[in-house]
């Protein structure tokens, strides 16, 4: 909007995501329970599992992180040769917000983003909707996890991401048909973007 300052015009934008995605949500959760034949338990959201769910997503995103970590390392070498020594992989656009403004209603609105209304959303969707179908229309659990997987990668616009999204999206898509339980990539989700945030804002106060 015309008149806004750059951190303005970014919280507009992420409140703006918020609203819809949580209204998107609820749609959804309504949806699954109207739908479904055991309702959200049947969509893989019972909360009797949830505990489990959250110790178990971390130990999953602690076996992964090597590899996401490797596939960063990978990217960021093959952008050094190709574009030269000082090529950088770019940062997520909400992290890098956070690193440029430290106004505390943007940085609030970032958090919330990103480790609540994302995680939700893209797990009930890419897991709990497009893996689903795609694995009763097919019957074969592991294709439907690595095609779901680059289309969830494929999603974000940073394509230098790719890689490591993909990693990412395999350990979700995995965890998901291993548990059968949405929580658990839900977790795993909203911890890596969680570690992220925090990471970048500490290193941003560190400056």
């Amino acid at each position: 909007m015309p008149g806004l300052e750059d951190w303005q015009n970014a919280l507009l934008f992420n409140a703006t995501a918020v609203i819809l995605g949580a209204v998107t949500i609820i749609v959804m959760m309504i949806a699954a329970r109207a739908f479904f034949v055991r309702r959200l338990k049947g969509f893989g959201l019972n909360l009797r599992t949830a505990g489990r769910d959250f110790g178990y997503a971390i130990v999953n995103l602690i076996a992964i992180w090597p590899l996401i970590t490797a596939a960063i390392i990978v990217t960021t070498r093959l952008g050094r040769f190709f574009s030269g020594p000082d090529y950088q992989m770019p940062q997520h656009k909400e992290l890098e917000l956070l690193t440029k403004y430290p106004q505390t209603p943007l940085v609030i609105s970032i958090i919330i983003l990103s480790v609540i209304i994302a995680p939700v959303f893209e797990e009930l969707v890419f897991r709990g909707l497009f893996q689903s179908l795609l694995r009763s229309i097919t019957g074969r659990p592991w294709l439907s996890i690595v095609i779901i997987s680059i289309l969830f990668a494929i999603t974000h616009l940073d394509t230098e991401h790719w890689p490591a999204l993909t990693i990412l999206a395999v350990c979700l898509g995995y965890s998901y048909e291993k548990s059968g339980s949405l929580f658990r990539p839900i977790f795993i989700h909203a911890l890596f973007n969680g570690t992220s945030v925090l990471a970048t804002l500490l290193a941003a106060n560190s400056i």
